[in-house]
């Protein structure tokens, strides 16, 4: 099969698979006989690793790439669909049913779809398999579980400890087995200059044969062979064994029967932890994803285990493959724990009797995140609070879920009310509806946080397209902020609510009469800090869907004023679009190109695929009004290509749809048919990374890149 350009959201490997060969070729004869392949086996046995290599060679062959979806920091089904949707370049925020969303996005698709993890989750992934492969029969699923879905269709491949030499004293091939390769290959990293010798591959064939063969026991023996020989690890492995394979059921596992080589391989892992390393390793088990030190701080710390004394502690657990270390920025890093290892944390703080105690402190501390966030979107940290979120959303989760379980209706309102930008502005609208629907019901005692609650529930329904839920909830919130909220921003928040509401509904007169009442005046600081930019953006759209272009032009500069003045982006950038709206209006075409290559940098900053595609047809237009026509169906065809990984193209919407159309029609008629087709067709098989980079040349500047290659 002919491959193509790498498509997908794949992890890096960071290590080269030792092995595994057999298995490999197994997948691969499963995966192209069924749609649904099932990975099964004992946790720490290598499923994860093995399913990423099996994406990563198929990777090139399939025409809409793999994708991988992790599920292990997800704790309830509810959000499955969801998740899913994050992991794949959709950004429908419409109310259908993500299921729907989903199977229509897949349905003409051919790509690959890696559940990893999903033993928790088994009934609700089975369903969801089901209807996806109903949906769309150029989708092919793997599976990563413990447990089998149960499903018919589904083939199963359990998933074995690497082999091991029978005797010890066989020929230097004993030091080639897989189980031997791997425990050198993890010695050598930590213990630079570590090899296999004829003195030391005996204890090497005995060490992997008294762990099974299992991968994760294995790694975790490697790791201390930076302070032993190999014969002193094996031997005080053998001690440990005796003490701890049969009374350590903090690791649950039933069969296969080398569990218990996993169970007694962190055992000793654990036992061999000072009591400050024990400790955190229990507290960080609270953390649904990646950490940093700064958040292990917050969370873990307290007399018992000090705070200066955290990054020791994460150093010395990184160094005994208890956490595995990743580069978050060119400062920090974020520290990730592999499961088995937090179930087994986690096994020891319910021990220590400290599970409630350290999921508050980690709800305080995501609590407190989601408001330093708020305090600084509007302003010059707006890239790195996106970022610094978007990092911490399986916390920010893990937090909600936490207070919603308790019955904390008031702190989920609070943290939901605080995130109005990351559901509003980076588009997770549903996850927003999803927690704000359940905290609004749970709570509804009146007051300053409710209010805000109540507006980032609108705000969310606006970005889904829900004019009346928007509506419904403006009329909920003037009261409530008429009762509790003292500053001038909740009246301009009202308004935003109610008119962007109405725009959407199409009812454009009185969207502008909501707006124009507003009384925003100039912008002032208060709870509601970025009314006055929505309030802005919504008057401008307005004066657009009304022909005042001279109009629109003008409030679209009074807001990129305001946005210069505080280094914002985000709306920056959608004040850039509608200065290039009016422009064009106005018959300015060259204006407008220039303006709409701003908004897409803009939104290409902020990784905001929906934008980049609404500024990219805009940018077409311009360009063909200007004459370009060539290079405008070239851009017609990178904006579809960025389209169809969002879902609907231009969503739906008659005006995108109107405005989209006329450019290919003008286009046609300046180039003809023909030559439509083939400028059309490059831009559309254009990567969106080189698509977005040719946008924002200039025509003259793109003509000549396109020509040296």
């Amino acid at each position: 099969m002919t491959k193509r350009p790498r498509v997908g959201n794949l992890p890096a490997e960071t290590t080269e698979l030792i092995g595994r060969r057999a298995e490999l070729t197994q997948v691969r004869r499963l995966l192209g006989g069924s749609r649904l392949v099932t990975l099964t086996g004992v946790g720490g046995v290598g499923k994860t690793r093995l399913a990423l290599r099996t994406a990563t060679e198929a990777q090139p062959q399939l025409r809409d790439g793999a994708w991988w979806v992790e599920l292990s920091p997800l704790r309830h089904g509810a959000l499955l669909t969801h998740t899913i949707a994050e992991a794949l370049p959709l950004a429908d925020q419409s109310t259908r049913p993500m299921i729907e969303v989903l199977a229509d996005y897949l349905a003409g698709r051919e790509l690959l779809l890696v559940l990893d993890t999903c033993e928790h989750l088994v009934a609700e992934c089975a369903l969801v398999a089901e209807a996806l492969l109903a949906a769309a029969p150029g989708l092919r699923i793997l599976v990563t579980s413990r447990r089998p879905l149960g499903m018919y269709v589904e083939r199963l491949l359990t998933v074995a400890p690497l082999p091991v030499p029978e005797n010890e004293y066989e020929n230097e091939a004993a030091g080639k087995a897989d189980a031997v390769a791997l425990l050198a290959a993890r010695a050598a990293e930590a213990a630079p200059g570590f090899a296999v010798t004829d003195a030391n591959r005996p204890g090497l064939v005995r060490l992997c044969r008294r762990l099974d063969g299992l991968p994760l026991a294995i790694e975790l023996a490697a790791a201390r062979l930076r302070e032993l020989t190999v014969a002193e690890l094996t031997e005080r492995l053998e001690d440990r064994f005796a003490a701890l394979g049969d009374t350590d059921d903090l690791v649950a596992e039933t069969e296969p029967p080398w569990h218990q080589a996993l169970r007694t391989a962190i055992g000793w892992s654990h036992e061999l932890c000072t009591p400050l390393e024990r400790l955190a390793w229990a507290r960080l088990s609270v953390f649904a994803d990646g950490f940093d030190t700064e958040a292990a701080r917050a969370v873990c710390a307290d007399a018992h285990l000090p705070r200066h004394e955290i990054p020791g502690v994460l150093d010395a657990l990184a160094d005994k493959s208890l956490l595995t270390p990743t580069p978050a920025d060119g400062l920090r890093l974020r520290y990730r724990m592999l499961d088995t290892i937090r179930e087994y944390g986690a096994g020891w703080l319910r021990n220590l009797g400290e599970e409630h105690t350290l999921r508050h402190r980690h709800l305080l501390y995501y609590q407190s995140l989601a408001h330093h966030a708020d305090a600084r979107w509007m302003g010059p940290d707006q890239i790195t609070c996106y970022e610094n979120v978007l990092a911490e959303h399986a916390n920010l989760r893990a937090a909600l879920d936490f207070c919603l379980s308790e019955g904390d209706g008031h702190t989920a309102l609070d943290i939901g009310g605080a995130l109005w930008f990351f559901w509003f502005a980076c588009g997770f609208a549903r996850d927003g509806r999803h927690y704000l629907d359940q905290a609004l019901a749970l709570d509804p005692a009146p007051g300053p946080v409710r209010a805000k609650a109540l507006w980032a529930c609108g705000v969310a329904a606006i970005a889904q397209g829900e004019a009346e839920a928007g509506l419904r909830l403006a009329g909920a919130f003037r009261p409530a902020a008429g009762e509790s909220e003292t500053d001038e921003t909740a009246l301009v928040a009202a308004a935003y609510l109610e008119g962007g509401s109405l725009t959407v509904s199409g009812e454009q007169e009185r969207a502008a009469q909501v707006l124009d009442a507003s009384r925003s005046g100039r912008p002032v600081r208060g709870r509601y800090d970025a009314a006055w930019f929505l309030v802005r953006a919504a008057r401008a759209f307005v004066h657009v869907h009304l022909g005042q272009f001279a109009d629109a032009a003008a409030v679209a500069d009074d807001l990129r004023t305001e946005c210069a003045r505080r280094g914002e982006t985000w709306a920056h950038a959608w004040g850039d679009y509608m200065r290039a709206l009016a422009a064009l209006g106005l018959g300015r075409p060259g204006e407008a190109m220039a303006h709409a290559r701003t908004a897409v940098k803009g939104k290409h900053r902020l990784h905001d695929s929906l934008g980049i595609a609404m500024a990219i047809d805009l940018l077409a237009s311009a360009t063909a009004a200007s004459g370009h026509a060539e290079r405008a169906a070239r851009l017609l065809g990178i904006a579809e290509r960025i389209w169809h990984t969002l879902g609907t193209p231009q969503m739906g919407m008659p005006e995108l749809v109107a405005a989209r159309q006329a450019c290919e029609t003008e286009a046609r008629r300046l180039i003809g048919g023909d030559a439509y087709k083939t400028a059309f067709h490059s831009g559309y098989d254009t990567d969106p990374d080189t698509g977005i980079a040719y946008a924002l040349n200039t025509p003259d500047a793109a003509h000549e890149s396109i020509r040296q290659r």
